[in-house]
């Protein structure tokens, strides 16, 4: 089994609260990967932008929308990983998904809701981080505002790559950039952000800065802001491996335990 894991970051501006117009765009976007990648991954809320007042109406689409991933991906042949809208029992979360062609690899319910926008007004905050695998890769998804919260996304020697999928203001943008390379630093790992691009139906204008930092804090790949596109890159298990022999901050760490 090959160590190196081909990640591909898709950046693009969504169309508010219009889940088949984005499904349709973001089909076209990704149509080039087939038996390219082995990862997709998309931005926080992909089928519909932000939303947070029409969440009734984005909500009874989510199956439809999972079924869509797991059709891009085994028509693409990669696993596809993005959040999305979902009610369960009139309760409501901003929930990433990573799926196959088979099933869903894993759920992850964002854990910290964007106060300054009454996310928390609309949506459950999780309560579990998970970790899923690709290969040999072991992978730690997070959403949005997580990125501000280093206790939350703290590697305890149990991932290899950090991910956040967003809706990042373009008025945060340095924000983003300086806690996405320091998430790398702090936790010797490969971290990258997938950003959306437009304006959103808010009046809220993204950037998009989609981007992938080494364990080193270096930015290996970054998808041009204010443009559609995507970035793929390989990353090399053994390169990450041999850096932290070399430099083995992880065993001078603190150890903790998050409570619920």
């Amino acid at each position: 089994m090959s160590d190196i894991l081909r990640v591909s970051l898709v950046q693009l501006d969504l169309k508010w609260g219009n889940v088949e117009e984005n499904l349709q765009s973001i089909a076209r976007l990704i149509s080039s990967l087939k038996n390219a990648t082995d990862l997709i991954v998309l931005p926080e809320m992909f089928s519909s932008g932000f939303i947070m007042e029409n969440k009734d109406q984005i909500a009874p689409k989510a199956q439809m929308t999972i079924n869509w991933m797991m059709d891009q991906a085994k028509e693409l042949k990669s696993s596809i990983l993005g959040s999305i809208i979902v009610e369960e029992n009139g309760v409501y979360y901003n929930r990433l998904y990573c799926v196959d062609s088979e099933k869903i690899v894993c759920s992850y319910d964002k854990r910290h809701l964007f106060r300054m926008g009454e996310e928390q007004q609309h949506f459950k905050s999780g309560e579990e981080r998970v970790i899923f695998t690709i290969g040999k890769w072991r992978i730690c998804p997070l959403v949005c505002y997580d990125l501000r919260f280093p206790v939350w996304s703290r590697n305890q020697n149990n991932y290899d790559l950090l991910l956040y999928v967003a809706n990042w203001p373009e008025v945060r943008k340095d924000v983003w950039n300086t806690l996405l390379k320091a998430r790398a630093i702090e936790n010797q790992s490969f971290v990258l952000g997938v950003n959306r691009i437009g304006e959103d139906g808010m009046g809220l204008s993204y950037a998009g800065g989609s981007v992938l930092y080494d364990s080193k804090g270096r930015d290996v790949g970054k998808i041009n802001d204010y443009q559609e596109g995507i970035l793929s890159k390989d990353l090399s298990l053994d390169e990450l491996n041999g850096y932290r022999s070399k430099f083995p901050v992880h065993l001078d760490a603190d150890s903790f335990q998050i409570s619920k």
